[in-house]
């Protein structure tokens, strides 16, 4: 398991490893395995020749737990399979993603582009407060309104983004590899990079070989 800030990151299960993708790539020609050093090219060769599909028989599936603007982040990476937590069912936590620092953005026109703010005491003591004041009230009355018995489905429309939600993701290697290229890339958002840093590090072990065909290709 990997914490990321209040979150986490968990292996639950795996499917398949560099074997795998070298049988699914030989089964044309009725063969296996060649030995490490042959496997090892041929692995490179079909990365390197974008040759994907050998490396859809390796499956991961973790367990997540991220702030919800996060998880609509990676719910748009389709190819893969998610259940979530149901606000309908349960009483969701209400412990809230909070920035340890403040980013500004540095160019209007481009709305992913951020660095670390600079700011006066008053004006990040302004900022933190009015951020941490504004989470209370809305937590309490999410609180409240279901100590009155309001349904958890109706109750739940109050909370923020920064909610903490969980959720299970299967996805085989191939899509892992392109969420990784595009979730690490410097312009993806911080908090978002991360996620996927843990997902790359928990993953990599399983299949060595074919991450290290990856990192070269990328």
């Amino acid at each position: 398991m990997r914490e990321v800030g209040n979150g986490f990151v968990r292996l639950v299960d795996s499917l398949g490893n560099d074997m795998s993708v070298v049988k699914a790539a030989r089964v044309s020609y009725g063969n296996e395995s060649k030995g490490l050093e042959a496997d090892t090219k041929l692995i490179n060769y079909m990365m390197n020749h974008k040759h994907g599909t050998p490396f859809e028989h390796i499956n991961f599936t973790f367990h997540i737990k991220c702030p919800i603007f996060i998880a609509r982040q990676w719910f748009r990476h389709r190819i893969g399979s998610f259940n979530e937590i149901s606000g309908r069912y349960v009483k969701l936590d209400t412990l809230c993603w909070t920035p340890t620092n403040w980013r500004k953005n540095l160019n209007l026109r481009n709305k992913q582009d951020s660095v670390i703010g600079e700011w006066d005491e008053n004006e990040l003591e302004d900022i933190e407060s009015s951020f941490q004041n504004a989470l209370n009230v809305v937590l309490t009355t999410y609180e409240h309104l279901l100590e009155k018995g309001v349904a958890r489905e109706q109750a739940r429309a109050i909370l923020p983004v920064g909610t903490y939600t969980e959720f299970y993701w299967t996805v085989n290697a191939r899509s892992l590899f392109n969420f990784l290229e595009l979730r690490t890339h410097h312009t993806a958002q911080k908090e978002m990079q991360e996620y996927a840093e843990a997902i790359h590090s928990l993953s990599q072990p399983i299949a060595p070989i074919s991450f290290s065909a990856w990192e070269k290709n990328r």
